[in-house]
């Protein structure tokens, strides 16, 4: 059995790596830390998992961490690269789902999260976790840097054509939206009921830190300086949920490509990436608490390329891919405790 601890339990990527580590068959939680809840039953604070995990919280110096044999950190900007020294020394492999160990020129991170980073030593080692995109990197990876939720979508959605050099690769458009769990548990006015719901707006309008993430990606995949993505986020009224509009201008290989055929073949095999039959439009329903992502490529000119992608942004968007980045990374089958049928209605 893999020996589990999660830092910072309490958040909404924290109740969701609960709800899907509760039932993989090869996980023993360990410890779920908070220094503010210490003491109290994690059923009693999200009773959705009582029956099925009966530990209380732990303040981290109470959580014997380094008995793990895998630590995620669920937690705000910076607490995992302050922890990972430590950690790494005691032989734990590390996943973070906050941005410690993402971008990797320390400038650039510093400037979009406004802090020093630590260690930019082991920034340099960190494996960026895209399985479809990253798979024998993660199996080899001490510390993964879980990617963002509107950055897996953009990834995955733009790769079979980048890959293929297929579109010009310096003016991307993403035009994104996400549901109000992406902004976390904590309690702020926008996403208030009264503010979030009935209305739809951008915002990040200036820039949003997810900008460079993407861009420092897309560069990765198409092996290309030059790629450029514009990227703009919107909130839906919506609790969980991405929905992303790619769009790209086609070359001339790209125009007489077929491009249904090229994204079947790419994502041919792929447990969590389903790619939808020539015409569709996904929904973000369809996927809803599942690690599924799902992808429809159109054409609406000869040289204009559309693809849709929809996922969870708490599942494949943050928790469901950490445990796909664990399960790689401990050897075990891929999909293993991930293969929940998305919820509908």
């Amino acid at each position: 059995m893999i020996k589990v601890g999660i830092v910072g339990g309490t958040g909404y990527t924290g109740v969701e790596l609960l709800r899907l580590l509760s039932q993989h068959p090869e996980v023993q939680l360990q410890a779920i830390t908070s220094r503010k809840e210490a003491g109290l039953p994690v059923a009693d604070m999200y009773p959705s998992l009582r029956g099925h995990v009966d530990l209380a919280f732990v303040t981290p110096d109470d959580a014997k961490l380094s008995e793990c044999d895998v630590v995620f950190f669920a937690t705000p900007h910076g607490v995992a690269m302050a922890q990972a020294r430590e950690l790494l020394a005691a032989g734990v492999k590390i996943i973070d789902l906050a941005a410690d160990f993402r971008l990797k020129d320390v400038a650039e991170f510093e400037r979009w999260y406004g802090m020093p980073h630590s260690c930019p030593d082991l920034l340099a080692e960190a494996v960026y976790g895209l399985p479809e995109l990253n798979r024998e990197a993660v199996r080899k990876a001490r510390i993964i840097g879980n990617p963002g939720c509107y950055p897996t979508s953009v990834q995955l959605g733009f790769a079979p054509l980048l890959k293929h050099r297929l579109m010009d690769a310096s003016h991307l458009i993403a035009n994104c939206a996400s549901g109000v769990s992406g902004a976390g548990r904590k309690a702020e006015v926008h996403t208030l009921l009264a503010e979030a719901s009935d209305n739809f707006k951008a915002y990040g309008v200036k820039g949003h830190r997810h900008g460079p993430e993407i861009n420092q990606q897309l560069r990765a995949i198409a092996g290309d300086a030059k790629v450029n993505c514009i990227f703009m986020p919107h909130l839906l009224p919506i609790i969980r949920g991405i929905h992303s509009t790619l769009w790209g201008r086609l070359n001339a290989d790209g125009q007489s490509a077929d491009l249904q055929a090229l994204f079947e073949d790419f994502y041919k095999g792929e447990r969590f990436v389903d790619v939808l039959p020539a015409g569709s439009a996904p929904e973000t329903r369809s996927v809803r608490a599942s690690n599924t992502v799902r992808i429809a490529v159109h054409k609406p000119q000869p040289d204009t390329v559309m693809v849709l992608v929809v996922e969870d942004n708490l599942t494949k968007g943050a928790s469901g891919q950490a445990v796909q980045c664990m399960n790689l990374m401990c050897g075990l089958p891929e999909h293993l405790g991930l293969t929940q049928v998305p919820v509908l209605p």
